[in-house]
């Protein structure tokens, strides 16, 4: 009997484990929940001056985080400023090398640009600047109706690329070809997709380091990772489902599923590089992937789709569709129509400016790009507020086990 009563206590001491377990799992979660919802209300138009002050804070512990590790790497640091000081020594010296100068200098800052604005568009700071849809999309397009209205892409530098004249004497009617194009604005282009590339790499370094210590995540997306792995079975939202189908392509193909994942515009790669990072992809196997996936395939894909929508009969057709809606349509071509023309003066006329009533497209543009910039920082500044204040809420919660 004795022995009996023994065996019926033990699954009740296992049931009763997994409740409690369930139950510290739940408030766990609870707590997550509050304290997210809490990081969530601060940002800079409901509570600025505490956003700005907590965005102060994390910035100082951000530098100093940095400074120690470039202490720790001097020696790296060191051999990068000679070689700064070499460059710098050969860029003031006269001689004939200068020309060489000049050129590796221009090239340098083109490429660190586009580059830059790569990582801007994909890094993850706040909700990333769209800086295809603001600058390299608007520079293709602005090649392309060049190229076909010069009959050229062999435009005078100077001034290209910062001011776009046509050449002269022009070139052939009907030289213009699709790949000609694709080869003029083909370095750029891949210097943007390799800085987008670059862009993907925080998250697969994060989930890596997370799972390598062991420590609790710090990032909200790794936060919801782990959530969606545990809640697999059950998931049954569109969403969770896409999400789930680019983990298991990644986990399973490898190479393949993230280059697969990489060569076309997709919102949930972040998911692809946080996938990685937690079952210790190796880095070059992702990084490689990705940069062949963004910086080539996807690249020209997207640079294609640009330059056969703003060849010369797709424009004509597309304003002549304008004016024909009903009522309001003449009012709308006139002005693109205007405009077109204007591009078109300016690129047989160096330095020619165009009448002032047909700026206000230009004018809308420039609006647009400043406040997605804007917005853009303000979410820089949110962001990195939120970290600080969850900081705060970590140190709080491990005084309070320690109590």
């Amino acid at each position: 009997m004795a022995a009996n009563g023994a065996k019926c206590e033990q699954p009740q001491k296992r049931a009763k484990g997994k409740q409690n377990g369930k139950a510290i799992d739940s408030s766990v979660r609870e707590r997550r929940q509050r304290d997210k919802e809490e990081r969530l209300s601060l940002v800079v138009w409901r509570r600025p001056v505490t956003t700005i002050h907590y965005f102060l804070l994390e910035t100082l512990i951000k530098l100093k985080e940095w400074t120690f590790q470039l202490w720790q790497r001097r020696g790296l640091v060191f051999l990068v400023l000679v070689l700064c000081s070499l460059f710098s020594f050969a860029y003031s010296t006269e001689g004939s090398h200068q020309q060489w100068v000049n050129y590796l200098e221009k090239r340098f800052l083109w490429c660190a640009y586009w580059v830059g604005l790569g990582i801007l568009s994909s890094v993850g700071l706040g909700t990333g600047l769209h800086t295809f849809l603001l600058y390299l999309g608007p520079h293709i397009a602005s090649v392309t109706l060049a190229a076909y209205e010069c009959s050229s892409t062999d435009f005078p530098e100077p001034p290209y690329p910062d001011q776009i004249v046509c050449p002269q004497g022009g070139g052939l009617e009907g030289s213009i070809s699709l790949f000609s194009i694709m080869s003029k604005v083909r370095l750029e282009a891949c210097m943007w997709g390799a800085g987008t590339a670059i862009g993907e790499l925080p998250p697969y370094f994060m989930a890596r380091a997370a799972r390598l210590s062991g420590a609790d995540p710090e990032d909200e997306d790794y936060e919801e990772f782990e959530e969606m792995l545990e809640q697999a079975e059950g998931s049954q939202g569109l969403v969770t489902r896409a999400k789930l189908g680019v983990q298991h392509m990644v986990q399973k193909v490898g190479f393949f599923g993230i280059l697969a994942c990489a060569s076309i515009p997709n919102p949930l790669f972040d998911l692809a590089g946080i996938t990685c990072g937690h079952f210790m992809v190796p880095f070059w196997t992702f990084f490689g992937a990705t940069l062949i996936g963004k910086a080539v395939i996807k690249m020209h894909i997207q640079k294609l789709f640009v330059i056969i929508t703003f060849s010369r009969h797709i424009v004509e057709q597309m304003v002549s569709l304008i004016g024909a809606v009903p009522r309001v349509g003449p009012s709308l071509q006139k002005p693109f129509s205007q405009y077109l023309e204007a591009q078109r003066n300016k690129l047989h006329h160096a330095g020619g400016s165009a009448p002032a009533d047909e700026n206000w497209l230009s004018w809308v543009f420039e609006k647009v790009v400043l406040v997605m910039v804007c917005y853009f920082v303000s979410s820089i500044i949110n962001s990195t507020a939120q970290s600080y204040a969850k900081r705060l809420q970590q140190q709080r919660h491990s005084e309070e086990k320690t109590k």
